[in-house]
């Protein structure tokens, strides 16, 4: 119970029938230890991380000791998805709530936004960052971007006060090396990067080395400069998309190699960042939640991570592409559990601006959920279906444990899309790792599978394709 809570307060609560607590949790929630103060909220995103790539998740090699407490103090999710299988899409899905087929920050033409694009995530979108700021918050952005390089699709023009990081992925902008091999044996000055805070670079190339390093000591300075007022900081991490890149304390020192390397520092940095929150007296104020943007990049072999028992990786739209590790962190105020309900990054934004007592815009359609009744511990999860989109078609639905594939693709290869008809189908519970199909047992599963596609299709306007269009030569 928290210590601000009265007992009169307390005889009530636990007289609400369990709509009534669902209802009431983010109010709990969100009387955080200091009376009148707003919660903060920090998402650690880190990119090309597998299901399968930390200690409290099943890896027997890589050690995560700092996100294996947080998970042992929080939540850890067994069924937490992103919005897309690779950066620019999965990023736009978290920062707004919704998916990026309804942004237009998807496209069949390019997966990704490159150096040369002209497009970004569009000025009518609302981030998480834009929804707080009217509630006094301080807004931060730290890390990779991939949402639009140039000056009107930053960071600072999307609800962000401040902004230190690259603009978008670490293999971009390349300049030198061999083939495949300039991935294997990374050299700083074979990516002409640059490295900007705000809109201004001050380094190019950034010395990918010192990276992880540098975000954590802004990430650690930007707590320290707010802990006097609500804050919301977006910490993502470049790391660990190839090419792997570490500082020299952690170069050779997992057995896992450069990519157990690359984890573990990323592991001391949470570790730095949640001690931060600590010591300035913050933790039981502020809600940090550590996942990843999509699955590993399997086809750089040994510096690509794992996805576990899932299927595949980064890149398609089996298990391996879009499920991912997430822990939710918040001593004393949510309830530590292994959670197995259904969440997304989507979900992020309705949850924290709920808890903020923010307005979730009503104005456009929203693909999350309100996840305050899990992390209080008083209900379920309110999402019980999952859209796997490979740029603008839907290639696959979860509702609850069942999951159709209406079109398969490998990750990245030159095959064509194979269309199924009937789905594939494959009860996740039971077989995690799609190996078996049943579609022929369950007949009246996939019927109601079409029913939610049909549904869903009926709020759908995709919008303008933001990540075809190319910068004009002169």
């Amino acid at each position: 119970m928290n210590r601000d809570m009265t007992r009169r307060d307390f005889v009530r609560w636990m007289g609400m029938g369990a709509a009534g607590i669902a209802a009431a949790s983010g109010t709990r929630l969100a009387a955080a230890e200091k009376p009148g103060r707003k919660p903060n909220f920090l998402i650690i995103f880190c990119d090309d991380m597998g299901y399968g790539d930390l200690g409290c998740y099943g890896h027997p090699t890589i050690c995560t000791p700092h996100i294996d407490r947080m998970a042992a103090e929080g939540q850890k999710w067994t069924d937490f998805y992103v919005g897309a299988s690779v950066c620019t899409p999965s990023r736009a899905a978290l920062l707004t709530g919704r998916l990026p087929v309804r942004s237009g920050m998807c496209s069949d033409v390019r997966r990704v936004l490159f150096p040369n694009s002209a497009g970004g995530l569009p000025r009518g979108e609302v981030t998480i960052a834009e929804a707080l700021k009217p509630q006094g918050y301080a807004t931060g952005c730290i890390g990779k971007w991939h949402l639009g390089h140039l000056p009107e699709y930053l960071p600072t023009n999307n609800g962000f006060d401040s902004y230190f990081g690259v603009p978008y992925s670490n293999d971009m902008d390349r300049v030198g090396g061999s083939g495949r091999q300039a991935f294997f044996d990374p050299k700083v000055e074979y990516w002409n990067v640059p490295l900007l805070r705000n809109e201004q670079i001050i380094e190019r190339p950034a010395d990918q080395n010192t990276l992880t390093k540098r975000y954590t000591e802004e990430a650690v300075r930007f707590i320290e400069q707010n802990k006097d007022r609500p804050f919301f900081l977006y910490l993502a991490h470049t790391m660990v998309h190839v090419p792997l890149f570490v500082s020299d304390d952690f170069r050779g020192k997992s057995p896992r190699g450069l990519y157990g390397d690359a984890v573990e520092e990323i592991d001391w940095s949470v570790g730095r960042v949640l001690e931060t929150l600590r010591r300035e007296g913050l933790a039981e104020n502020t809600l940090v939640v550590f996942t990843s943007d999509n699955g590993p990049w399997l086809e750089f072999d040994q510096h690509g991570g794992s996805a576990g028992l899932l299927r595949e990786g980064k890149g398609c739209t089996y298990e391996g592409g879009m499920r991912e590790p997430c822990i939710m962190w918040w001593p004393g105020m949510i309830k530590p559990a292994v959670v197995h309900d259904l969440g997304t990054t989507m979900d992020l934004l309705p949850t924290i601006l709920r808890l903020a007592g923010a307005e979730v815009p009503a104005d456009r359609v929203l693909d999350g959920f309100d996840l305050r009744p899990v992390l209080s511990g008083a209900g379920r999860s309110p999402r019980d279906t999952v859209f796997y989109y490979r740029g603008v078609r839907l290639h696959a639905v979860r509702k609850g444990p069942y999951k159709a594939h209406f079109i398969t693709q490998s990750a990245y290869g030159k095959d064509q899309p194979v269309t199924h008809d009937p789905p594939l189908l494959y009860h996740l519970g039971h077989d995690p790792s799609e190996k078996h199909d049943i579609a022929k047992a369950h007949p009246d599963v996939i019927a109601e599978i079409r029913k939610e596609v049909e549904r869903h299709r009926s709020t759908l306007v995709p919008a303008e394709d933001q990540l075809a269009p190319v910068i004009k030569k002169n």
